[in-house]
């Protein structure tokens, strides 16, 4: 039986690439360092944001544009064009003491809050774990081209109940037809 190499689409250069495992994105560890370090920026710039937000008083009517920048995340030439065409009101004190309308620039570009989901306790499933509705390691390393200790590995990561009988370790077929088979697209 020949198997063929799945490929998926790297999500940081978008070429594709025969994964290293099931749950591989990235092609090469130069995508997965600059996947890295744009979370990083992104986490860092959410902080900055947040420390600008909580200085500012929700009852000042004029904030600088560096405020406006980081709370609403506008690119500072948009800012200044929109100001230079009258669509945001803005009072110039003195050099680089620009000051913008609050309210204009909230009804423009609100702020977006992300709300918090709850988290649900996950509903509890019943399998069979007779020998007739599993497969043994070795039987999904060999239908889906992958490593024992890969198959070992995601039945941890994912929380698939086993049963060893005799000397081999069964896994229910439902949930590893579930797991490889959705990894596939």
């Amino acid at each position: 039986m020949a198997m063929d190499k799945i490929q998926i689409q790297c999500v940081v250069c978008k070429k594709p690439f025969t994964p290293k495992t099931v749950d591989s994105i990235y092609c090469s560890k130069n995508c997965s360092d600059a996947a890295y370090r744009k979370k990083k920026a992104q986490l860092k710039q959410e902080e900055k944001r947040k420390i600008v937000a909580d200085k500012i008083s929700a009852d000042r009517l004029y904030i600088s544009v560096a405020e406006a920048i980081t709370l609403y995340g506008i690119a500072k030439s948009t800012l200044y064009r929109l100001i230079r065409q009258r669509r945001i009101p803005a009072i110039n004190l003195g050099t680089r003491l620009v000051r913008i309308d609050r309210a204009a620039i909230e009804e423009m570009f609100p702020i977006r809050q992300t709300p918090l989901t709850k988290k649900t306790k996950p509903e509890v499933k019943l399998y069979r774990l007779e020998r007739e509705d599993c497969y043994s390691i070795g039987e999904i390393s060999q239908k889906f081209g992958i490593s024992d200790s890969s198959v070992y590995k995601h039945i941890r990561r994912f929380s698939i109940p086993t049963r060893q009988i005799g000397k081999y370790v069964y896994a229910p077929k439902s949930e590893i037809d579930n797991l490889y088979n959705n990894n596939k697209s």
